[in-house]
């Protein structure tokens, strides 16, 4: 299948997961990493680091996710590397998930599928990050674009961060926590899907037991491998059933290695493979 498929984004998912490894490489050129690789924290250390991290990743892993808050720093000429990053990536035959966690209500929600996921769109990328803490159903916009592009969207649900809990854990009315309904949300968007749902969650990979039932019949998205603590052998611990679905995320991890291509590729496979084996073992 190529980036341009007409398939679901579940089943280009699926068959890159398969093909490729289960994992996902994010792209965050933040300053201190541009400054380990000896670049300059201006745009052109953002076109080194990013079009290396290209090159040495996107034909091999199936997903890159870019972070967009590190190019849109750099204004117009951040947003058109992230553009370029995005052709590229894709061109190479990886899934580009753009890590944007965009969250809003009515036309502003359609504004944001339109950026990330319309066929016409610069930034258009196999699927995006959002937040559904305005309640599920702002997120319409955003389901209903991907569903006519054939995109994918992955909803913050259980996330890495400590401070989460406070508000993914609390109960709401009928005694579910609110990280369970929006999860339970997603389950019936996936509803009869094959291989693969395309709306995905987010669930940290540091959390141990996620206490949720994590059937959703879609990909669940595991930032959290590397540097914030968590290895592969820890995910079926969080993950239980559901870890042949999840596509763990590692960035600094692997992106410490560079500016050394056959680094990144050593680093970037050796995850990968510690994946599968935690998996096949569970």
């Amino acid at each position: 299948m190529t980036p341009q498929s007409t398939s679901p984004f579940g089943a280009r998912l699926r068959h890159a997961m398969d093909t490729r490894g289960p994992l996902c490489v994010g792209i965050d050129p933040h300053g201190s990493l541009l400054t380990a690789w000896g670049l300059n924290d201006d745009i052109a250390g953002l076109e080194r680091f990013t079009r290396t991290v290209v090159e040495a990743l996107a034909d091999r892993v199936a997903v890159l996710k870019p972070q967009s808050a590190f190019f849109e720093r750099f204004g117009s000429r951040g947003i058109a590397v992230l553009e370029k990053t995005v052709e590229e990536a894709r061109a190479a035959g990886a899934l580009v998930l753009m890590d944007a966690k965009r969250g809003d209500i009515g036309s502003t929600m359609g504004a944001y599928a339109a950026t990330y996921l319309d066929k016409d769109s610069p930034l258009f990328s196999d699927a995006v990050t959002v937040s559904p803490y305005l309640g599920f159903g702002s997120l319409r916009p955003a389901l209903d674009a991907a569903a006519v592009s054939g995109a994918g969207v992955f909803v913050l649900a259980l996330t890495s961060n400590p401070e989460g809990a406070e508000v993914q854990r609390s109960t709401t009315a009928d005694g579910r926590s609110l990280a369970q309904l929006m999860l339970d949300h997603m389950a019936a968007e996936n509803a009869g899907a094959e291989p693969l749902g395309s709306v995905g969650a987010v669930v940290g990979a540091t959390l141990g037991d996620a206490g949720v039932n994590l059937d959703i019949n879609g990909p669940l998205l595991a930032p959290g491998i590397g540097a914030q603590g968590a290895t592969p052998a820890d995910l079926p611990g969080v993950f239980g059933a559901a870890v042949g679905n999840v596509v763990p995320s590692v960035s600094r991890g692997v992106l410490r290695h560079g500016p050394d291509v056959a680094a990144l590729r050593e680093s970037a496979t050796r995850f990968a493979d510690e994946v599968r084996s935690a998996v096949a073992g569970a």
